[in-house]
């Protein structure tokens, strides 16, 4: 295994925005001390839980500064720099790398479907790029192609690809890519409601999204599983399964925005395409996290 200092529960954070949908840097760094303080072991910034898509890049230097001036000395910050174009994705890496970045995550290119030799290519063109540690990020729900298990045992061959973020629904395919890279990387569940099925198949831990308002357990429930204490990690895994289904009943991330607003921790609106949560949502979002046990205040 290539030495990789991330832990189990890393948490995809979502980008704070003010009344008038701008970057909140001040509420981005509440957000990351909240996250560090209730168990969560490195924070990825830039990712499409944080709005990937429509922030400028100006705004993401500027969030990742933020993030990174605030709790880069207590826990790895990893950014998303993945994109469809490959020499947008080396340019933002490199970026990433200069601001001091802990690791990036890529995102499997979207919407242009490469072929597998495609996929190869782009990310061992990134990796090639730069020093830093990658995490691969396999989501086909979202970006329209699939990375197989095949091609994840050749990129598992390049020293600075060191994890994968499986995130294609499927524990069969987890399992299929834990036996693929055999041990050279480590594999992260991309599903807060896959995570135990995959640790017992082989995954490491978990890139969560449910972990901005439920960490301690999240962090309790891959730490109980990895030391032995499956019962324990089950009885965690069950309980706060009605939260990990509602923070998907609509597109990502309106629920968890939704949820931490219950809490009392306003992180603001979403930037269209994406919309506010429905009012009915919104109730199914807070009967779930009452049903799980976590902390409701409004």
């Amino acid at each position: 295994m290539k030495e990789l200092d991330w832990g189990r529960l890393i948490t995809a954070m979502v980008t704070p925005l003010d009344a008038g949908l701008n970057v909140d840097y001040g509420q981005a760094t509440r957000l990351a001390k909240r996250l560090v303080e209730t168990g969560t072991d490195a924070i990825l910034v830039g990712g499409t839980t944080g709005e990937s898509p429509t922030l400028c890049e100006n705004e993401k230097v500027r969030l990742v500064e933020a993030v990174l001036d605030t709790v880069g000395d207590r826990v790895a910050v990893l950014v998303g720099t993945g994109s469809n174009s490959t020499a947008a994705s080396v340019t933002a890496t490199k970026q990433a790398e200069a601001l001091g970045a802990s690791g990036i995550m890529l995102v499997s290119p979207y919407y242009n479907k490469p072929p597998q030799s495609g996929l190869y290519e782009h990310f061992r063109s990134v990796a090639a790029a730069t020093r830093l540690p990658i995490m691969v990020y396999n989501i086909p729900g979202r970006t329209g192609v699939n990375i197989t298990p095949e091609t994840m045992a050749r990129l598992a061959e390049i020293d600075n690809i060191v994890a994968l973020k499986e995130a294609a629904g499927s524990v069969d395919q987890a399992a299929e890519m834990v036996k693929a890279v055999k041990g050279r990387m480590r594999v992260y569940s991309g599903d807060d409601s896959l995570t135990i099925p995959m640790m017992a198949v082989g995954a490491h831990g978990v890139v969560s999204v449910a972990s901005h308002v439920s960490g301690r357990e999240l962090a309790e429930m891959v730490r109980a599983f990895a030391a032995g204490k499956a019962a324990k990690a089950t009885e965690l895994h069950l309980r706060l399964l009605p939260l990990f289904k509602a923070l998907f009943l609509t597109t990502n991330p309106i629920p968890i925005k939704a949820a931490l607003r219950l809490q009392g921790f306003d992180v603001g609106g979403l930037r269209l395409p994406l919309v506010e949560a429905t009012d009915e949502q919104v109730e199914a979002i807070r009967r779930a996290m009452v049903e799980a046990g976590v902390e409701v205040k409004k």
